[in-house]
């Protein structure tokens, strides 16, 4: 034959196969006589019939290029070592192969895996032509086999690589966003070539920029742990209600993550919070970086979010507890000590001091137990919260000893807000059966130059006269009224 003597045949840098497809062609021809109509999945249903087919392929001549390829020493090695060079996924590919030339074709191509004699995996782009005159007994095919381990090798590695690199995002415990902050940079950029200097005051006087930039916040993607921790069932759910996750508290965040890159900023940290879809409140740690290479248009970067709300929910508390008496939810000592310091030194004259005294607690305590005297202060601690509103605060100082102090206030307020305390005991006495809650008061407002603390001296005064009162059972003391300045309340008319 000619092509065997054609030197463009035998010279060629590309591997080349002159091939015999005619027993082939009558097999194809039986199975469509047959009906056999789809023969992809014909084939697909039984890999031996591929097989078959394969054998029924007669190798004419092959280039010096073929037998280097498949470490062959002369045709007669490389016919003799075919079932070594197509098998396992060759099958596979040549399903396609044959279905091309059943549909019509009279050329294919495909991406296979051959082997060479010696078992070395190669990855070869076939392509493959009946030559003219032959079209009708396919009895003459050239078939080229280029080499591409190197390129599929390559090509195989960056996509273990991103699979990889997909999977560190995916499973990554820490919440992952990518994000899409091209028009942020617009409207940032805009305002900034409209001659906006001090940003920071641009965005005090224009509050409803901070708001547009983050309604032009594109999602790219996040990781499953995002989707969990916000309680979003997907990635559209979440990004089509982004208003709910950016709102409220998060605009101040916002607004210094904004100023920082106006400043050039593009690696930033810092505590945010966020709301998941359910309206629970997130504190989180947060980072924000543009990935390398997006820094002039910010098209792309990456916050990465740590849930820190259960450490500031531990820190709030502990910082309660610092503050607050824990049975009552009333300030505790401590604080009074501080804020007595804090009104000598700010000067809020004139201060109202109420000194309050549980009464009949200890005769509680011994005849009920301690768990009813508890319930007792805690319903003090009760009345207290919703009587005294801030600037004033109600402490408990002691075991049965509670102060309310009131900066900017004179006597007639203070003698209001003991009748409000004692409107609400009466309430808290109705809708609590058992015993009774009652306090001895003393009230005392700051004279001119006096130190607080003589105040509050005063205060306990009073107090403790209602108390002796009290407990005499006299007759003269309206139990309903305090005592003011160190002198019994006048009698009850």
């Amino acid at each position: 034959m000619q092509a065997f003597n054609d030197p463009f045949f035998e010279l060629s840098p590309v591997p080349l196969w002159l091939e015999d497809f005619s027993a082939i062609k009558l097999l194809l021809d039986d199975w469509r006589t047959k009906g056999v109509r789809n023969l992809r999945a014909f084939l697909a249903a039984d890999l031996e019939r591929v097989a078959q087919c394969t054998r029924l392929i007669r190798v004419l001549a092959a280039n010096r290029r073929t037998l280097d390829l498949f470490g062959a020493a002369d045709m007669n090695e490389l016919i003799g070592g075919l079932d070594r060079i197509f098998k396992g996924e060759m099958l596979e590919t040549h399903v396609g192969e044959l279905t091309q030339l059943f549909e019509g074709a009279l050329e294919f191509s495909s991406l296979a895996v051959n082997y060479t004699l010696a078992g070395k995996r190669l990855d070869v782009q076939l392509k493959a032509r009946i030559l003219p005159g032959h079209e009708d007994d396919w009895s003459r095919v050239l078939v080229s086999t280029e080499d591409v381990t190197d390129r599929e090798e390559a090509r195989r590695r960056f996509a273990d690589s991103e699979q990889y690199a997909r999977g560190l995002f995916e499973y990554s415990p820490v919440s992952l966003w990518v994000e899409d902050f091209s028009s942020v940079r617009h409207l940032i950029e805009g305002a900034r070539s409209n001659g906006v200097v001090d940003f920071p005051t641009f965005l005090d006087v224009h509050p409803e920029f901070v708001r547009r930039c983050m309604s032009e916040i594109r999602l790219l993607d996040v990781n499953r742990h995002t989707l969990a921790l916000f309680g979003a069932p997907d990635l559209e759910t979440l990004t089509l209600r982004l208003d709910s996750v950016f709102r409220d508290a998060m605009e101040n965040h916002f607004r210094e993550q904004l100023i920082d890159l106006w400043n050039g900023k593009l690696f930033q940290q810092r505590e945010v919070v966020n709301y998941t879809l359910g309206g629970e409140e997130l504190h989180l740690h947060m980072q924000f970086s543009v990935f390398p290479g997006r820094e002039a248009d910010w098209s792309q970067v990456q916050v990465a979010l740590t849930d820190i709300t259960a450490r500031k929910k531990a820190e709030a508390y502990l910082e309660f507890l610092g503050k607050h008496d824990v049975l009552t939810k009333l300030y505790n000592r401590s604080y009074y000590v501080d804020e007595i310091n804090r009104l000598e030194r700010r000067d809020l004259r004139p201060i109202t001091v109420i000194a309050a005294d549980l009464n009949a607690l200890k005769a509680v305590n011994d005849t009920l137990g301690h768990a009813a005297g508890d319930a007792l202060l805690r319903r003090a601690g009760e009345v207290l919260a919703e009587a005294v509103v801030r600037p004033n605060c109600a402490a408990r100082i002691g075991g049965d000893e509670f102060v309310v102090l009131m900066p900017g206030v004179g006597s007639e307020q203070g003698r209001e807000l003991i009748e409000t305390i004692e409107n609400l005991i009466e309430v808290n006495n109705q809708f609590y059966p058992g015993e009774r809650l009652s306090f001895a008061m003393g009230v005392a407002t700051s004279r001119a130059g006096e130190r607080l603390e003589e105040t509050v001296k005063r205060a306990d005064e009073a107090m403790y006269d209602a108390k002796r009162a009290y407990y005499a059972g006299d007759p003269l003391v309206d139990r309903r009224r305090p005592q003011q300045d160190g002198h019994r309340a006048p009698p009850a008319e």
